[in-house]
């Protein structure tokens, strides 16, 4: 799924219920997709661009694996910039949690859609003050080793009721809880 059509379908059918920040930034990225000509581009900077990043849980689904981000200097969730050989955007996602982590993912169905979070990153050299429009997958971790890539200074498990130890930011916070909500939900469906 590379083309803007496919991306806003895939926008259109994410649901935010009362969340007032994810309902703002799924209008955002529609918007974003409706009008740029190269809304998957790192160097789309007017507004900004799409991203995608994974929240990884645990196996008991009670921890997600937050990276503490070097040029950030804060915990957040592995993500990044879209690939030209990614196939789709939850591939985007699975590849930048496996290469700023290390965690190996279970293959057990398609990553769902979890959150939308459009937020600033700061200027940088030649990138200007710009937007990500990030797309957030959930995925089930198939083990806890991780490793640490050159762009974060740690990997970490954190415990949802530890966020406030990590000062994890609100918009972090939100997708974990959601991703755990979601995968309760599926738990009490299986059994």
């Amino acid at each position: 799924m590379r083309s803007p059509a496919e991306a806003a379908a895939l926008v259109h059918s994410f649901q935010p219920g009362d969340d007032g920040e994810a309902s703002k930034s799924r209008e955002l990225v529609l918007a974003l997709l409706a009008v740029s000509p190269t809304p998957f581009s790192r160097y789309e900077f007017h507004p900004g661009h799409i991203t995608c990043t994974g929240v990884v849980l645990s196996a008991d689904g009670h921890r997600v694996v937050l990276v503490h981000h070097r040029r950030l200097e804060r915990w957040l969730l592995p993500g990044g910039h879209v690939e030209e050989e990614d196939e789709s955007l939850a591939d985007s996602a699975r590849r930048e949690v496996i290469e700023e982590t290390g965690v190996a993912l279970a293959s057990d169905g398609a990553p769902v859609l979890v959150n939308i979070d459009v937020h600033a990153i700061p200027p940088r050299g030649v990138e200007p003050l710009h937007l990500h429009h990030d797309l957030v997958f959930v995925f089930r971790a198939a083990s806890e080793a991780t490793l640490c890539s050159p762009e974060s200074r740690a990997v970490e498990w954190c415990g949802i009721d530890e966020f406030d130890k990590y000062d994890v930011p609100g918009n972090v916070r939100r997708a974990a809880m959601r991703a755990a909500a979601l995968e309760r939900r599926s738990d009490l469906q299986a059994d």
